[in-house]
């Protein structure tokens, strides 16, 4: 399937916001964002919708933020949110962690590898390496893979425990 960037964006807030999930239209955002840079935001997120714990209240303690083990594709955005408000945090037990990605570059903060186990969050970015990238999606629009896609738009999500 072929999308423009806001279509894609559009159809997967519309389902998110559908299953009542906080935060849609943000994760809406970061997965189209993440295809748009050739990343696999629909695969992990249609994992993340099988998954049967989609939520968690963050609290740092002396190693950072545990996560243990809810997708990123749900708690980017409160990550975000967190690391804005109090400064660098050290992530562990992260699922997913890619999807913190795109709200780095968006607002202009460090990140560790989001392929590690355990990295951090926060300092300050000094290029956007994306806007290439983005631009050229912006332009041309994003195939997306048809199997991928029928994931994310026929789970039925469980209800965030």
């Amino acid at each position: 399937m072929h999308f423009t960037v806001r279509d894609m964006e559009q159809r997967i807030q519309d389902r998110l916001s559908a299953a009542g999930l906080p935060d849609a239209a943000e994760i809406a955002w970061a997965t189209a964002w993440l295809e748009a840079c050739g990343y696999t935001g629909l695969k992990y997120l249609g994992e993340a919708l099988a998954d049967e714990r989609q939520s968690l209240s963050l609290a740092r303690d002396a190693l950072g933020i545990d996560l243990h083990n809810v997708s990123c594709a749900f708690l980017a955005p409160a990550i975000m949110r967190e690391v804005l408000a109090n400064g660098r945090a050290f992530l562990r037990n992260v699922r997913h962690g890619l999807f913190v990605l795109p709200f780095t570059v968006r607002e202009n903060v460090g990140i560790g590898c989001p392929i590690d186990p355990g990295f951090a969050v926060g300092g300050e970015r000094r290029k956007n390496p994306y806007a290439e990238k983005l631009a050229q999606a912006a332009a041309n629009g994003v195939a997306v893979d048809d199997t991928l896609w029928s994931i994310v738009a026929s789970t039925r999500p469980h209800l965030a425990k």
